[in-house]
């Protein structure tokens, strides 16, 4: 189901502004100052480049689907307009092949590139065109660069590309060889928030609580999501504790049975929790962390058969209060089943979204180097294009509003 967001505009919007117009405005919002500041004293190839443009040419590689460092530099060379907006000099000489190559595998080991996607996401936080209430947590896969090996010829070591398996949305089932992408996104802005980087056979749900303890940690009191929402691949106890306990959120995922034919006692087929008659009882608020539930023939929501002094001798009727924080799985808030669930966990498919964008309109499909480490680098510079470009187009907007 779409869940039609706040009016917001997309990256799509950038698409839709003159080359030129559109690199300059993207990369206007990426701010390096701090990256030549860590660089500054490292220059690269014989010519001795600094780090900045070189960044900037490796973001517009994003943004054009330029496909190879081969293209990009063939770019670079004939177009005096794209290399003046990458920040080169309009007649001087352009990294080679191999000086971008050396350039790839020295970035890719430190954490600037990482710092300049933080940094991107704070602003847009302080634009309000992040909001952060609502964390929508999906994977998507990616294949890698090196070629596919054997299963009984692969380290497993979780630094280099495996076998990933999963189920489209048609509900195929799909193979490949190389590595999973998993984002923690944003469910107004439909934006990436933070980001990682695993071999395709790490299950989904393994990488939540990393993803999550990264997030929280890096950006502090910035954000403070009430709800995280994903698909019932993260539907594990662990993962629902540590959101309930640990990040004081509440986890909002897809029920996965796993083989059993019937719901656990006390619940209904939409795990609503059901009186000892099997009808559903009525939510009656909190109490601390205990969810208070009467019954449904004193509250008038049914005619029972039994009544209600089958369950309990007095007027007020049967009361049965959970405290949610002990199993939060089964017993979550909002109520499985109820309404404002459903609302909630439709949000997921922004997180879709986010996948969708950043494949067919900026150019993550496109990895041209080994390694998780430069995996890792191409989906950073893929969500910086996405990021600076979403930022670019609503500031271009509120200009053509204040005048």
């Amino acid at each position: 189901m779409y869940i039609r967001q706040e009016c917001l505009l997309s990256f799509e919007e950038i698409l839709k502004l003159q080359p030129k117009a559109k690199l300059e405005l993207v990369l206007s919002q990426i701010d390096l100052s701090e990256l030549k500041l860590a660089l500054k004293k490292s220059r690269f190839g014989p010519k001795g480049y600094e780090s900045y443009p070189m960044v900037y040419a490796l973001v517009a590689m994003q943004i054009e689907q330029i496909k190879t460092i081969k293209m990009l530099v063939k770019r670079l060379k004939q177009d005096p307009v794209f290399r003046y907006c990458c920040c080169f000099a309009v007649c001087g000489k352009i990294p080679s092949e191999s000086t971008f190559s050396r350039f790839l595998s020295k970035i890719s080991e430190s954490e600037d590139l990482k710092e300049v996607f933080r940094r991107l996401v704070t602003r847009a936080k302080e634009l309000n065109i992040v909001d952060g209430e609502i964390i929508a947590i999906d994977a998507t896969k990616m294949d890698s660069f090196e070629s596919p090996k054997p299963k009984n010829k692969l380290a497993n070591d979780g630094q280099t590309p495996n076998w990933g398996s999963k189920q489209d949305t048609n509900g195929n089932q799909i193979k490949w060889f190389g590595w999973k992408l998993h984002i923690l996104s944003d469910t107004k802005s439909e934006l990436p928030l933070e980001i990682s980087v695993t071999p395709a056979n790490i299950y989904d749900g393994t990488a939540a609580l990393p993803l999550i303890k990264e997030f929280t940690s890096s950006y502090g009191n910035i954000f403070k999501p009430k709800y995280y929402v994903m698909d019932s691949g993260y539907d594990f106890n662990y993962i629902y504790e540590d959101i309930v306990n640990v990040y004081q959120a509440k986890p909002i995922i897809a029920y996965n049975p796993r083989g059993s034919k019937s719901p656990p006692e006390g619940l209904d087929d939409d795990l609503y929790p059901v009186c000892s008659a099997g009808y559903k009882m009525v939510y009656w608020g909190m109490d601390g962390d205990y969810i208070k539930l009467r019954c449904p023939h004193i509250c008038g929501k049914v005619n029972c058969i039994h009544g209600s002094n089958w369950c309990s001798s007095s007027n007020y009727g049967y009361i049965r209060k959970i405290n949610f924080k002990k199993n939060p799985r089964f017993y979550c808030y909002p109520l499985r089943g109820t309404e404002k669930w459903k609302q909630i966990y439709n949000h997921r498919t922004a997180v879709e979204r986010c996948n969708s964008r950043l494949k067919e309109y900026i150019n993550l499909e496109n990895i041209r180097s080994k390694g998780i480490k430069k995996a890792l680098m191409h989906c950073l510079l893929n969500c910086i294009a996405l990021i600076a470009g979403t930022i670019a187009v609503n500031s271009v907007q509120s200009n053509i509003k204040v005048a």
